[in-house]
Parts: C-alpha cells; structure tokens; sequence
C-alpha cells in the first residue's frame, strides 16, 4: 500500500521508523558491551574443561549471550513475561556452566545482578546477596576445586556482585529523577502556556470589550447628529477613528504582555463614553487617595463597571466613589445580565492577585453595584 493510499505522509513516517531502528541498534551495541566480561569465562572453561565438555561450555556462554541481549530487548519492550523467562534461561546456564568453568562461571552472575536491580530495585537485595554468598563459598565447598576460603576472599567476583548491584541502583535512581524533572519541567512548560492564553483572553476581553463599546456607542451618536449637527458628527467620527487605533494597539498590548491600565486615564475615558452614551457620570477629578501600586486594579474595575453600564443597564447616571481601599461603581439602571460574564471572572482573578475581592449585584430600589475593595488595605 503507498503512503498516499493509507494516508501517512512517507516523508514523515520513514524518518521515523529509521530512528527507532538507530535507537534499538543503539541500544543494543550498548547491551553487547559487557558482553565482554565473558571472555574471562571462556578462559576458564579452556583451563578446566577438555573435549566435549569444552565445546559444551562455549556454546552454554553463547546461549548465555543471546539470553541476555533478548532479557534486555524484552526489557525496552515491556514485555514482564518473556523478561522473566530469559531471567530463568539465564540462572539455569549460569549452573551448567559451574562444572565447566569453576569458580568463574559466577561472572554470569554479575548479569543476572544487573537484571535484578533493574526491574526489582531494592526487591533485588536478598537475591544480590544470595548471589555474593553463593560466588564466594561454593567453590570453598566443592573440594575438587581445590579452593581455600582464603582464596575465596581474595576473589573479585563475590565483591563486583553487590559493587555492580549498587552501581546499577545509583544509576536507575538518577535516570528517574532526571525523567521526573524532565516531566515536571514538561507540567510547568504546559501550566504557563495555558495561564499566558487566559491571560490573553482576558486581556484581550476587558481591553476590546470597552474600545469597541465606546466606538459603538461613537458611531451611534454620530449616526444621530448627522443630519442635525454635521460637524458634531464629523468630530465624534474623528474619536471613532483615535479610538479604533488605540484598540488595536491595546491589542498587540495584549499578546506582547505590555498593557498600561491607570486609573486616571480609565475615570477620563470612561467620562467620555458616559457622556457619548447620555448617562449623567459623578466621577472623582482626583485619585491621589488610592496608592499607586492599587491603581491599575481600580483602573480595571472602572473600565469593566462603565462599560457594563453602557452596555446592559439602561441607566440615567452612575457614580464611581474612590477610597485608600476600594474604588465602588454603582448605577441607576435595570442591572447586570443574570449570568456574570467573562469581565467580572478576569477582575475577580486579578483582585484575588491583589488580596482583594470583587462584590456584585442590585441595589435598592433600583440599580447595580460593583466594589473592589482590598482586605489587606483595609485591615491596615
């Protein structure tokens, strides 16, 4: 079947398959190399054993050698049940080889440590030290070896085995802490994409929500004067025109995490719209009474509590009232849509960033209101 009849691009499934083949050869020269040790076996099946019991070893040792590097390829593989039986084809060489190869066939068993610790971690103990007693007392006990306990001691297998069994634990344990970072830092990578695109979202929501409610309410109004007073009308198109180019530069604002919200400069415009929108504003001149690392929050309520107003409430006038802790927008109107929109959710988050929180809802007898206040401030 061709790549376009089976729909997988060949270009991109061929280099594919070409690396996972170069990563299991890789893998596999790698678990070839101490494959190496074995020679020292083979010696000693020269020194001990004659004939047919000679031919025996060496096959018994490349027996040995496929059942590890098929041990591993199971490994990699994941494959538990074909991993232990290898496991079990490689013990049972390991003790065919001791009439043969004498003291030395325990040089398999360094092998067998590696296999242990690898998949059993520190399960693997009491197997480690049964193997390490086993190399060094066995050919203590088997007289025709004519091995002195002395000898035994002085022996580097009985010692590589539980040398090679920590060396492989060590190892594990900082490849896994290594592949927990990698993870966690994979997790960290994942949590700050997702917070930058709500960030943006929100960004883009409070920012555009109140440019294109002022153009819209603009363009209204000069649709209204046009035939009544042509150049107020010419004038307001002229702030539509201002207005749509400050939006797309709070736009790219936005994206590049550079936007500059002051209370100040959102009380003025905010005057701005109301007056567009006929709806009386008491607005503060002054904002020296909120501390300037509080302002750009106050800043953003204002622009999100004028801007719902000239939105959904249908109100006569509005009030803004300014304090060192909260900053409360309250207005004459029908109220806010039932359910709150994304503009409440975005100042809630950014006030909880404060140590504030945000209370919404009707006033009696009729209107809305909406306060950020700081609890911190106000515990001051």
């Amino acid at each position: 079947m061709s790549a376009e009849n089976s729909g997988r691009p060949a270009g991109l499934s061929r280099p594919a398959t070409q690396s996972r083949w170069a990563q299991g050869w890789r893998r596999l020269a790698l678990n070839a190399c101490p494959l190496a040790y074995l020679l020292f076996v083979a010696g000693a099946v020269h020194q001990y054993s004659r004939g047919s019991a000679a031919v025996a070893g060496y096959v018994i040792l490349i027996a040995f050698a496929v059942g590890w590097l098929g041990a591993c390829w199971s490994a990699w593989r994941g494959t538990s049940w074909w991993f232990w039986a290898w496991c079990v084809l490689l013990a049972a060489l390991t003790v065919a080889e001791l009439p043969l190869a004498h003291a030395a066939a325990f040089v398999m068993c360094v092998f067998l440590t590696i296999l242990a610790v690898a998949r059993l971690s520190l399960r693997a103990v009491p197997l480690v030290l049964a193997m390490a007693l086993a190399a060094l007392l066995v050919p203590v006990a088997i007289s025709s070896w004519h091995v002195s306990l002395g000898a035994a001691f002085g022996t580097v297998t009985p010692v590589a085995i539980p040398v090679v069994a920590l060396a492989v634990f060590v190892i594990l344990q900082v490849v896994r802490s290594s592949q927990e970072l990698a993870e966690a830092r994979a997790g960290l990578a994942q949590l700050a994409a997702e917070n930058e695109r709500i960030r943006i979202a929100r960004d883009l929501h409070d920012l555009l929500g109140h440019s294109l409610t002022t153009i819209t309410v603009k363009a209204g109004l000069a649709c209204r004067l046009g035939a009544a007073d042509p150049g107020r009308a010419l004038q307001e198109m002229a702030e539509v025109e201002v207005l749509a180019r400050r939006a797309v530069g709070d736009m790219r604002a936005a994206v590049s995490n550079y936007r500059e919200v002051t209370l100040a400069g959102e009380l003025a415009t905010g005057r701005e719209l109301l007056r567009a929108a006929g709806i009386t504003a008491d607005l503060p001149r002054a904002v020296d009474v909120v501390d300037p690392a509080h302002q750009e929050l106050f800043g953003w309520a204002v622009r999100e509590g004028l801007t719902n107003i000239v939105r959904h409430s249908r109100a006569s006038s509005c009030a803004v009232q300014l304090s060192a802790s909260a900053v409360e927008i309250t207005d004459d109107g029908i109220g806010s849509p039932a359910a709150p929109g994304n503009g409440l959710t975005g100042l809630r988050e950014r006030a909880a960033a404060s140590g504030g929180v945000v209370d919404a809802g009707p006033v009696q007898p009729r209107g809305w209101r909406l306060q950020v206040r700081l609890e911190q401030a106000a515990g001051a």
